[in-house]
């Protein structure tokens, strides 16, 4: 079977020939062989079968076996421990197993760097014709310059490969751009791959530049190297084959990012309008960094969550007045025409509406001229960007807004801002002017991993006629559980998500969001 003859398609319509290839990694030759199947059953196009990882490993028999009856096309990997691998014993007999999976059958091997001469030695030019050799090389620690990459590619290419592979090790995101600056360049068959969680975007975008192929998990967290997605979240989370040369890229820069459900519900959004767009997590540690380095008119447009969204407001060539006054951006977009990046804030406008829509069904009324949060003693927990976003938003319904932050330094500023007042969270407990106020949760203070984490005591709660939390993974909150406990009307932070998502769709693509798609998505995921 060819690599790529039967290519797996979505709507009948595939933008790039990367092939996805699912690590298999077992101790039994039987083993292997199930996992092949579910492989393919997930919709992988080849397999890598890791012969480091066969215990009691007899070559010429459970290679026949497993090139045999593989249901997908076979990349045999024999990789030593001085290259990240499993296999101790003499490299002669490495080199032998792999020879010998030419010889019976495989459509692919992968040959380390440093032996592929003496391998390309030890075979003088005699290979089946439908093999492939892959000659790789793998860096654990970092990923060099553009230079230097390029240099590799070249001993590589050199060496007679019939694809190159380059694996680096990301300490930043803005580590991947100089692989894709290789890749997108190279004049021979390339797979270049960032890995460790910052290097996910090279994962994905791997079939935006070009790759040969890329690897996904047949499961979750059963990886073959750190940061490897799942074969299912490469072709439905990300809609991998919808990728193409020319997909604008989108995402949400954040740390920590991985338990954001935005591009669940952005990517399916985006697949239903067929808009030709990509969304991604983005863990970022310096924002400014990232935008200079990712320029290129195809990074469009973003999504910012706690703690940068801030910073994102520095980065911006101009601002929208709104999200200036609240001195902070949720959104930012390049514009087509000249390239500029400008920022918005629709944080206040995801909140507030669900807030008020909260008030609305305590209240049982719907024709209620102006906010129902006007005269509402309205407190905000938290003043960074969020925090900033909701006591503006509370300021401009009419409330009287209270801010209360860890420190009160932070805490007055942004009162002063709004008209409001400042308290410290330690004061919260015991503040209750009067009863049914608003209070609102800013803070990360209860988000997964700490669940058991609440910003503010149950006994305090009794106060509030409604309680919103902006953190929406849990879903259920401990302060939210507490809340409803003590008699108060509960919003879940997956409102606000989804209000502001709605917005910012229309924002990137031009065209209004499919509502209900996108909450029948966040259901399914939360």
């Amino acid at each position: 079977m060819s690599a790529v003859s039967d290519l797996h398609t979505t709507n009948g319509t595939r933008r790039n020939s990367t092939l996805i290839c699912a690590p298999v990694m077992a101790e039994s030759v039987d083993q292997m062989l199930v996992q092949m199947g579910k492989a393919r059953e997930v919709g992988a196009d080849l397999v890598e079968i890791r012969l480091d990882f066969l215990k009691n490993f007899s070559p010429r028999q459970d290679l026949e076996i497993l090139i045999k009856h593989s249901p997908l096309p076979t990349l045999f990997t024999y990789r030593p421990a001085w290259e990240g691998g499993q296999y101790k014993g003499d490299d002669n007999k490495r080199q032998d197993a792999l020879r010998l999976a030419m010889e019976l059958g495989a459509d692919y091997i992968d040959v380390e760097l440093q032996v592929a001469h003496d391998f390309y030695n030890s075979i003088q030019g005699e290979k089946p014709e439908k093999v492939k050799i892959i000659v790789s090389s793998h860096n654990y620690q970092k990923t060099p310059s553009t230079e230097e990459i390029g240099d590799l590619v070249a001993r590589i290419q050199a060496t007679g490969a019939d694809i190159v592979k380059i694996a680096t090790t990301a300490l930043d995101i803005t580590d991947s751009a100089r692989v894709f600056q290789v890749l997108v360049h190279s004049q021979v068959p390339m797979i270049g791959l960032v890995m460790g969680e910052k290097g996910l975007i090279s994962r994905v975008l791997s079939a935006k530049y070009g790759a040969f192929l890329t690897f996904g998990t047949i499961e979750a967290g059963v990886v073959s190297a750190p940061g490897q997605p799942t074969v299912k979240d490469l072709l439905d989370l990300y809609n991998f084959r919808l990728i193409g040369p020319d997909t604008k890229v989108h995402g949400v820069i954040g740390n920590p990012i991985g338990h954001s459900k935005s591009p669940h519900l952005y990517n399916a959004a985006f697949k239903s309008i067929n808009f030709n767009g990509i969304y991604l997590p983005l863990l970022v540690d310096s924002v400014a960094n990232f935008i200079d380095t990712y320029n290129s008119p195809d990074f469009v447009g973003y999504s910012f969550t706690i703690p940068h969204k801030e910073a994102g407001l520095k980065c911006c060539d101009e601002i929208d007045p709104k999200a200036k006054e609240i001195g902070a951006v949720n959104c930012m977009i390049r514009r087509t025409t000249d390239g500029k990046l400008i920022g918005y804030n629709v944080d206040y406008l995801g909140a507030i509406a669900a807030i008020e829509e909260g008030l609305q069904a305590l209240n049982g009324s719907s024709n209620t001229s102006g906010s129902l949060l006007a005269g509402k003693l309205f407190v905000v927990m938290g003043a960074g960007g969020a925090g900033k976003a909701l006591a503006y938003g509370g300021k401009e319904k009419g409330a009287r807004v209270v801010v209360a932050n860890r420190t009160y330094d932070k805490a007055k500023a942004l009162a002063n801002k709004v008209g409001g007042e400042a308290i410290t969270l330690a004061e919260l407990e015991n503040f209750h002017p009067e009863d049914g106020m608003v209070l609102a949760n800013t803070t990360s203070v209860g988000m997964k991993p700490r669940t058991d984490q609440t910003p503010v005591s149950k006994k305090a709660l009794k106060h509030y006629s409604l309680v919103f939390d902006a953190i929406y993974t849990p879903k259920w909150t401990r302060l939210l559980q507490e809340a409803q406990e003590s008699g108060a009307a509960v919003v879940f932070g997956t409102e606000m998500l989804l209000n502001q998502a709605f917005v910012q769709i229309e924002n990137f693509s031009g065209v209004p969001a499919p509502k209900q798609l996108i909450r029948d998505v966040l259901a399914r995921n939360t």
